[in-house]
């Protein structure tokens, strides 16, 4: 585990890649167009799923879209500054689900985020992520400006305590303070190490995911998918 909590080379920020993944459940039976719960709409609806991921929508749409993301990874970023609201309609539909699996592709700076992304519980998972995504260049800019005695200076910590280090150098914690989360809660979430395990778990996992993000729709890597018109075009290939 220890692997993931030391900081990729900055330079890595700039390019994320691509990857495969089979790693993924049959699909439930399709309730194609299916009516949400009283009172919400399908893009409320949020739970944890057994793979570590969060989902939005109706867990029985008939199309499926995984991501395997991280939180510092610019391509990441376009898709969601580009497909989320979009993609946030196609789910109101009932016929899509997303669901957003964290891969630390950047170490110890995307369990940080990972780990406050998940601080208020699903309720504001997806809104976390998608201003997370917003305020994207901003947390790069500042993960950049790391001085090299920081490396050296956490080289020593225990791994909870270097992933609150990078959250305070990225500005993650005054970031969920100002959407609600209070300090002490952020702070409590960042020294839980059963939610870095089940983060860690789930990049270890994802053995065949070479890069970020990776879409999966209905279990079947979309290949080549990296922006919100590709991903599209591969949703709409599969029935959305």
């Amino acid at each position: 585990m220890r692997s993931f909590l030391i900081l990729a080379p900055l330079a890595l920020l700039a390019a994320c890649g691509g990857g495969s993944e089979g790693n993924s459940a049959a699909p439930a039976a399709p309730v194609e167009g299916a009516a949400p719960p009283a009172g919400q709409q399908w893009s409320q609806v949020v739970s944890e799923t057994p793979e570590g991921g969060y989902r939005m929508g109706n867990p029985n749409a008939p199309v499926k879209l995984v991501e395997y993301g991280s939180r510092t990874c610019p391509a990441c970023g376009a898709f969601a500054r580009e497909g989320f609201e979009p993609l946030t309609k196609l789910v109101e539909t009932g016929k899509v689900s997303f669901e957003f699996r964290d891969f630390l592709i950047h170490g110890a700076p995307d369990v940080a985020s990972g780990v406050l992304g998940r601080c208020g519980g699903p309720g504001t998972f997806f809104p976390l992520l998608e201003q997370m995504y917003a305020n994207q260049a901003a947390t790069l800019d500042k993960l950049q400006a790391t001085p090299p005695e920081f490396q050296t200076r956490i080289q020593n910590l225990a791994p909870a305590q270097q992933v609150a280090a990078f959250a305070e150098q990225a500005g993650y914690i005054d970031f969920v303070k100002q959407r609600g989360i209070p300090e002490a809660q952020a702070r409590q979430c960042l020294a839980d190490m059963n939610t870095i395990q089940k983060l860690v778990g789930v990049t270890e996992k994802a053995t065949e995911v070479q890069g970020t993000p990776t879409f999966l729709i209905n279990g079947e890597k979309a290949e080549g998918a990296v922006s919100w018109a590709q991903v599209e075009a591969a949703l709409k290939k599969a029935g959305a």
